[in-house]
């Protein structure tokens, strides 16, 4: 860290004070994967979450290893706020990436397993197979799989097959000669995508228990021998690829947003290696055969002591109907405004309300479009859609909409990652019912979450608005922590209206009343606010700043923040993921504690709180404090402003910085410390949430 001596001024753009992200994501993974190995926690929920962590890590090789591999070729010398170049992030990224797939199978072989057999859930390995299981499996095989597999024989007629991303694959080593006459050698099987990982064992044909199973690659690696007639299989080993998924969309050469998506997307299964996976117990030749066929380094090679896509395992939690061994089932409560009324508009007119799901349910914003599409004095329907599910209520709402006579706008994002051929269907669905159906704006992704209803009330158009931090998505709501806001405030009415005009029309937004938006004035209103924070602070008055958000990487941002700490001015940082800012520096941070919360449901809220010298100001927001929010995305940040519900988030906000359950705590070294608590002293944020909404 620079300190000039002369005058005690601290350089804040030293890359000490900052955090790699792609470090700092691998943390996150590793907090997952840590609540796999807790014995309070139900156990095929532990299982999940140890599938969660292997998804996740599938991506982050697409996505962020698969992007610093690409800049180590373009600009090798770039450098990013940690001061770390693409080669030396990418030295510590694989090495922290090892440590997290050693750390994965020793969960799954040396936790999970055994606790699942004395729960009589069992994989069943092949050594361990009963006469008639292995009777059944081998007709399962002969009757299912054999007809559909297609073995490849290596040879120059026969070149390695191209390798879907992340499928299930078999490298063969064969001895004798084949139909031809000719020395076999090797040859190569991919595992349509279509077949399970996991293989229920029925337990009146084979004396199984009900929950018994065996993995795919173990019933291929059994009976290989009869895809390879008059030919001696000598070794069948498991292998994966994982393949650059970051499509690119030139922006200035494309005509057409939609076919420039669609052409990406054809080629996604096929992009460039990042990572191979390999069965442990396959010979060196073959490993080194395979990393020269994908021209890869031995330190993206991952030797794997079971099934080389853990994800998949995730089948079992439905497969397997044990309730006992899950999360308790609840049911999401209506708010006692919209229980006791049957119309919504009535109810938004009287007062705000505030949605916190999963806590509370998601049916109302269906309820709202539905009886927006049914309601003769509704004249228009807005809305942006990023994520939103296949067939999806509320997309069934608008095209009933449109099909009524009213004006129907839907702004949808085609570049939601991984989502994009979803959203392709989704517009030419809603386009059939005459909806209009624009793609956002080239160059920036529409990640707003916004709804906007114009109704005519005794000849006054009146807005309607929803606005959220999470997408329309009913089955996410179910499963991610998020704000939803009802309001038919006119001034934001007026805001969003503006909004949606500039996205379908291009032009200028004047003056925003009460929204902030990227890429516009969210960052600049962020700075100010915090700035203001300093300023209070300075005089003596209340200053404080609660944010809750998914990720903290923005430098001009964390830079702030550090200064108002050194004013200080108290800071509660609640980040899920990524955080670049180091909390707990003398001198620089000392007043910043940066906490992640890993529970039952993801958090996904994106809460803004500034103490503002005792006239407190909450928002809540689609954004994270990210590059890409503040400057490639068009993002609101809306204002809570009934008392009543600030109160409310405010009082959830204070129960996660008392959490000492589920909460850990960012050192200054990057590192995250679980909290402990007391046997008298046991405080569960989402458990609390939960039942104070099941009270």
């Amino acid at each position: 860290m620079d300190i000039n001596p002369a005058t005690e001024t601290i350089d804040l753009h030293d890359p000490s004070l900052y955090i790699n992200r792609d470090l700092s994501l691998l943390e996150f993974n590793k907090r997952v994967l840590a609540q796999a190995r807790l014995a309070e926690i139900p156990l095929l929920e532990r299982l999940n979450y140890l599938c969660i962590s292997c998804s996740n890590l599938d991506e982050f090789f697409e996505v962020r290893v698969a992007s610093i591999i690409e800049m180590a070729e373009i600009d090798p010398k770039s450098v990013g706020p940690d001061g770390l170049i693409p080669s030396q992030q990418l030295e510590q990224i694989l090495i922290a990436a090892h440590e997290l797939v050693d750390d994965q199978y020793d969960v799954l072989n040396k936790v999970l397993i055994p606790e699942l057999q004395q729960q009589n859930i069992h994989f069943i390995r092949r050594k361990d197979w009963s006469k008639a299981q292995h009777k059944w499996l081998s007709a399962y095989f002969k009757n299912e799989l054999l007809p559909i597999l297609t073995p490849v024989g290596l040879d120059s007629a026969h070149p390695f097959p191209r390798i879907l991303n992340k499928s299930l694959n078999f490298i063969i080593s064969l001895t004798g000669k084949d139909a031809f006459g000719r020395n076999s050698g090797r040859a190569i099987l991919q595992a349509p995508r279509s077949l399970p990982r996991a293989i229920q064992l029925p337990a009146t044909e084979t004396q199984s228990g009900n929950d018994d199973f065996v993995f795919l690659s173990s019933i291929i690696h059994e009976f290989v021998n009869e895809l390879f007639n008059g030919m001696n299989v000598v070794g069948c080993y498991q292998f994966r690829v994982t393949r650059n998924s970051d499509f690119f969309v030139d922006d200035d050469a494309i005509d057409d947003l939609l076919l420039a998506v669609q052409g990406e997307l054809a080629m996604r299964n096929y992009g460039d290696e990042v990572r191979l996976e390999i069965d442990a117990a396959c010979p060196e030749d073959t490993v080194n055969f395979l990393l020269n066929h994908f021209k890869l380094t031995r330190d993206r090679l991952f030797l794997v002591d079971g099934p080389v896509n853990l994800s998949r395992i995730q089948e079992i939690n439905t497969l397997v109907n044990r309730p006992e061994l899950k999360f308790p089932p609840f049911k999401p409560k209506v708010p006692a405004q919209l229980a006791r009324s049957k119309d919504i508009f009535a109810a938004i007119k009287r007062n705000d309300i505030l949605l916190h799901h999963p806590f509370e349910s998601f049916s109302p914003v269906v309820d709202f479009l539905k009886q927006a599409a049914a309601d003769p004095d509704v004249l228009a329907i807005k809305q942006t859609l990023y994520r939103t599910g296949a067939d999806s209520p509320i997309v069934n709402a608008l095209i009933r909409a449109a099909k009524a006579g009213k004006e129907v706008t839907v702004v949808i994002e085609l570049r939601a990652r991984f989502d994009e051929k979803a959203n392709i269907d989704l517009a030419s669905k809603l386009q059939e019912a005459a909806v209009h159906v624009v793609y956002g704006v080239v160059g920036y992704k529409t990640h707003a979450k916004m709804c906007l209803v114009l109704r005519r009330e005794d000849n006054v158009l009146r807005s309607y608005l929803h606005l959220g931090t999470g997408n329309y998505h009913p089955k996410t709501a179910q499963l991610y922590t998020d704000y939803g806001l009802f309001t038919c405030d006119k001034e934001l009415g007026d805001d969003v209206r503006q909004v949606f005009a500039q996205l379908t029309s291009l032009g200028k937004v004047s003056r925003l009343h009460k929204l902030l938006q990227s890429p516009f004035s969210l960052h600049k209103g962020l700075l100010d606010k915090i700035e203001r924070e300093i300023h209070f602070a300075n005089l003596g008055k209340p200053a404080r700043i609660i944010i809750q958000v998914n990720a903290v990487v923005e430098e001009q941002l964390i830079q702030t923040l550090y200064r108002a700490s050194q004013a200080g001015v108290e800071i509660k940082l609640i980040v899920r993921g990524i955080c670049c800012l180091r909390p707990g520096i003398p001198k620089i941070s000392e007043n910043i504690e940066v906490r992640a919360i890993i529970g039952r449901f993801l958090e996904h809220a994106r809460i803004y709180i500034f103490a503002n010298g005792g006239n407190q100001e909450v928002y809540a927001s689609s954004a994270d404090l990210m590059n890409r929010n503040m400057f490639k995305r068009v993002e609101i940040c809306f204002p809570i402003e009934n008392k009543k519900l600030q109160a409310r988030i405010l009082a959830n906000q204070e129960i996660y910085l008392k959490d000492n359950n589920q909460a850990w705590l960012l050192q200054p070294d990057g590192s995250y410390l679980a909290q402990t608590h007391k046997a008298n002293d046991y405080i569960q944020a989402q458990s609390i949430i939960l039942k104070d909404f099941q009270d």
